[in-house]
């Protein structure tokens, strides 16, 4: 497991945080302390100063312009203290042990900040910080929840604490809070590889709402259940973004167990409804939902139903109104990627919706497979990556290549069980050339 360091700066009941540029490929738009990666240059045999404060010295150098070493000796920095220790759950494959030090200064400092990784710094009061974290404009990684709340508790206290997230894999699925009043939950589901979970979001001041909730099996049905009532959440309506068996299944069966309604948009009622028959939905009532609806508040603010066709035909995405943060469902995914075809699918539709959301602009959005980002470079790049791909695909209608002789072009590498969807989406790109031309 690799290892990294970050530094919490204290200067009386101030701390300085920083919020990581949107482009980054780690963590982007997340609110974090400065700090990075040990280093194998960092392990120093025999040396007085641990791995750690060598990897803090570095970092520090680097995202902050400072030498805490020379700061140590000309008596800037009071104390060093190790304030706790973070693993990464071992349900994202991508793990860390992050030791988090608080670093006491006798003066504010004013740091020179590396703008190619951090888009903000900042020195807030405790409570500052953590109220901004309460209105959900801080998004964020489980630890620094506890963090936050700890500083705002006691900032000059030097108790080390546990911020590590609290999970039993056994008897639970997955729930972290990426930003305030809006949870977020991680079942396994049966969804389109490399992504083996779908995102199944809970938020609601009055309104309760579930969203997604699509566990693969009967067990982790269960698991989400439990977790559920864990965690003292009881939907008062389950809703859907899209039709898709990775988001619907196991849905019927909330409603039940909850008693409550099912919130979708017609096209997707009727695509299940062909699909699985009407009977789907007799123990169910259903609540229909379109552009511009309020599905409820989240820290008073409503939560608009925006439609965002291209994948499918009836999905709907969720937006505060302030902007704060979107659900952009299978928009985009930062895991693997979105297939665009079928009947439900269509191309044109889907750069309109990209599009769209970037007007929007949320300072965060969250899929339904991977991790939630900040701002909307994500989008941009996706974009951009499928009008590039409508080019590569015009060039070679014009040149007579059949589709398959495409696929083997443009994803020579891709593994045979994923060629079907590879030639939907190709086919896709090819009827909106025919039909609307290139470009949006």
């Amino acid at each position: 497991m690799k290892e990294s360091v970050s530094a919490i700066f204290i200067h009386q009941d101030k701390v300085f945080l920083i919020k990581r540029q949107n482009y980054l490929k780690a963590f982007p738009g997340y609110y974090s302390f400065p700090g990075g990666k040990v280093d194998e240059a960092d392990i120093v045999v025999n040396a007085e100063s641990s791995r750690f404060i060598n990897a803090l010295t570095r970092e520090l150098q680097e995202e902050l312009g400072i030498d805490i070493k020379s700061l140590m000796a000309d008596g800037v920095v009071e104390d060093i203290s190790l304030f706790g220790i973070a693993v990464t759950p071992d349900f994202n494959p991508h793990r860390f042990e992050n030791y988090y030090y608080k670093i006491f200064l006798n003066d504010q400092l004013d740091f020179t900040l590396d703008e190619g990784e951090i888009a903000l710094g900042q020195w807030l009061s405790a409570d500052d910080a953590f109220r901004l974290y309460d209105l959900g404009k801080m998004l964020v990684v489980p630890p620094m929840i506890k963090i936050i709340e700890d500083l705002s508790r006691d900032i000059l206290s030097t108790e080390q604490i546990d911020p590590n997230l609290k999970y039993d894999g056994a008897t639970q699925v997955p729930l972290i809070i990426p930003v305030s009043g809006l949870f977020q939950y991680l079942p396994l589901s049966n969804t389109f590889p490399p992504a083996n979970r779908t995102n199944s979001f809970f938020f609601g001041d009055q309104l309760k709402v579930l969203v997604d909730p699509s566990p693969k099996n009967d067990s982790e049905y269960n698991k989400f259940l439990q977790t559920l009532s864990d965690n003292g959440h009881h939907p008062e309506l389950v809703f859907l973004t899209h039709h898709h068996p990775d988001h619907h299944e196991y849905a019927i069966d909330m409603c039940e167990h909850f008693g409550v309604e099912l919130g979708i948009s017609q096209d997707s009622y009727l695509r299940l409804c062909k699909k699985l028959g009407k009977d789907y939905f007799k123990n169910v009532k259903i609540r229909f939902y379109k552009e511009g609806d309020i599905l409820t508040t989240s820290k008073k603010m409503n939560v608009i139903v925006i439609e965002t066709p291209g994948h499918d035909e009836g999905q709907l995405s969720l937006l505060r109104e302030d902007r704060s943060w979107m659900i952009v469902s299978d928009l985009i995914q930062t895991v693997g990627t979105v297939v665009i075809g079928g009947e439900e699918g269509d191309m044109k539709k889907y750069f309109t919706s990209l599009n769209r959301v970037i007007d929007i602009s949320p300072e965060a959005i969250f899929p339904s497979h991977g991790i939630g980002l900040g701002g909307v470079d994500k989008i941009k790049s996706t974009l951009k990556h499928r009008l590039d791909r409508e080019l590569t695909i015009s060039k070679y209608l014009a040149e007579g290549i059949e589709q398959s002789e495409m696929l083997k072009l443009i994803y020579p590498q891709l593994p045979e069980r994923l060629h079907k969807y590879a030639l939907a989406t190709i086919a896709t790109h090819i009827s909106k050339i025919k039909r609307h031309g290139l470009g949006l």
